[in-house]
């Protein structure tokens, strides 16, 4: 097992449930792009003559605020990822999909070093990404992986 996602020696401190974990630099990514899309089309916008913006006809204005739509959605779905661990169950949030699994559904989270997101390894042979741990987010997305791990490991003892 690569490092980025080890168990190490040392014990772990359970976080207090419920607790959620979000990813940073994705969110902080759809904010800043999204907020220079909207200025950058603003102003650009803005700054043709009155000529130039009569051009325009109805379906390509409407063309255009679909396309901002489709970002704006796009963003908001990445931006809403989480995984939340409480007492009965761990919620994942991918996208637009939310999943409710219980503690005993969980055999494993794996984060190997260069993948893009965490994985959970589920009782019924199957993996689902688990979103909120970005690669991305380094040390963050490694400490979220290790409480989950703790969290999973408490549970596999308790059976």
């Amino acid at each position: 097992m690569p490092a980025a996602s080890d168990r190490g020696d040392g014990a772990r401190a359970l976080p207090s449930l419920p607790h959620t974990w979000r990813p940073f630099g994705i969110r902080m990514a759809v904010v800043g792009f999204g907020l220079v899309l909207v200025v950058v089309c603003a102003a650009a916008w803005f700054g043709f003559d009155a000529s130039v913006r009569d051009r325009f006809s109805f379906l390509q204005r409407l063309t255009l605020v679909l396309f901002g739509a489709g970002f704006a959605v796009c963003g908001w779905a990445l931006g809403r990822a989480r995984v939340t661990a409480e007492m009965e169950s761990l919620v994942v949030v991918n996208g637009f999909r939310t999943r409710h699994l219980a503690w005993e559904e969980v055999l494993a989270i794996h984060l190997p070093e260069g993948a893009p997101w965490a994985t959970l390894d589920l009782a019924d042979g199957t993996t689902i990404s688990a979103m909120a741990f970005q690669g991305s987010d380094g040390r963050r997305a490694v400490d979220g992986v290790r409480a989950v791990r703790a969290l999973i490991d408490r549970e596999t003892g308790d059976r």
